[in-house]
């Protein structure tokens, strides 16, 4: 694994890249969880196997470059062959930006990059995959957001509004009531709650949800890992069987066992 953040500029964009390697192991099901940002994955080689998307309605498939739409379901994807890529974490800000849509119609779905970009997805793929190293494909991607943000892909269409209210959630790591949401902007919230799913693909309160989840997972994650008790606590959950039922609910899966498959992984 090897990290970078992106160019200042990109950040309200992309948060963060992630360069991976994963050698060949027995085949297992690895599920996406739930999360505030879009996943972006370009492999170097290798494909993502999508058996199952959060939206079941939506084909499964197999992708060398994929974007992942926002979700409340987990998806399930195949894993066990060797693979080398990059993933990254994408705002319902940088998609309009960087892909030229508004993230709700991404929603619960697996969209081939090459749909979203043409042939310059299978270029770009054939540029990192050339390049000597982590530090040269990240200068890469920087480059090739900030040019296609430069070209005004990202048309103005976002309701002011909409970015406030996502904001003051991200601010309050998914704690505020949405009422008092509403009435910060002046809004009814069933007109808050369609403006904001056009957009970004989620409710106000789904993505309050998922943003305090995922709040909690990186919590669990990180090198000082406290028990679930306090990690929910720390993230606004009312008790550690509110934060349980999210990982069954979000993840599918308990909270013991998806940090096991996160360990093992």
């Amino acid at each position: 694994m090897h990290g970078r953040r992106p160019a200042a500029a990109l950040r309200p964009y992309v948060s963060a890249y992630t360069g991976y390697r994963m050698d060949a192991a027995p085949r297992s099901v690895h599920l996406g969880v739930p999360s505030p940002h879009l996943t972006f994955v370009l492999c170097l080689d290798g494909k993502v196997e999508m058996l199952a998307n959060a939206d079941p309605g939506k084909p499964p498939g197999e992708f060398a470059a994929m974007v992942a739409g926002l979700h409340t379901r987990p998806a399930r994807i195949a894993q066990g062959d060797p693979q080398t890529g990059l993933q990254l974490r994408l705002t319902w800000r940088g998609a309009r930006a960087l892909l030229g849509v508004p993230a709700g119609e991404l929603a619960g779905d697996v969209v081939d990059l090459e749909a979203l970009l043409g042939r310059r997805a299978g270029t770009l793929l054939a540029r990192l995959a050339a390049a000597p190293g982590w530090p040269e494909r990240f200068a890469l991607l920087d480059a090739e957001f900030a040019a296609l943000a430069g070209r005004g892909r990202g048309a103005p269409g976002v309701l002011p509004e909409v970015g406030y209210a996502w904001d003051r959630l991200e601010e309050t790591g998914g704690n505020l009531r949405i009422a008092d949401l509403a009435r910060e902007v002046g809004w009814s919230r069933r007109y808050l709650a369609e403006k904001f799913r056009q957009e970004t693909g989620l409710a106000p309160k789904a993505a309050a949800r998922v943003m305090r989840f995922e709040r909690a997972c990186d919590l669990l994650l990180g090198p000082r890992r406290p028990a679930l008790a306090r990690a929910a606590g720390d993230t606004g959950y009312v008790d550690q069987a509110h934060l349980s039922r999210d990982f069954r609910e979000l993840a599918g899966t308990t909270a013991t066992a998806w940090l096991a498959e996160r360990r093992h992984a």
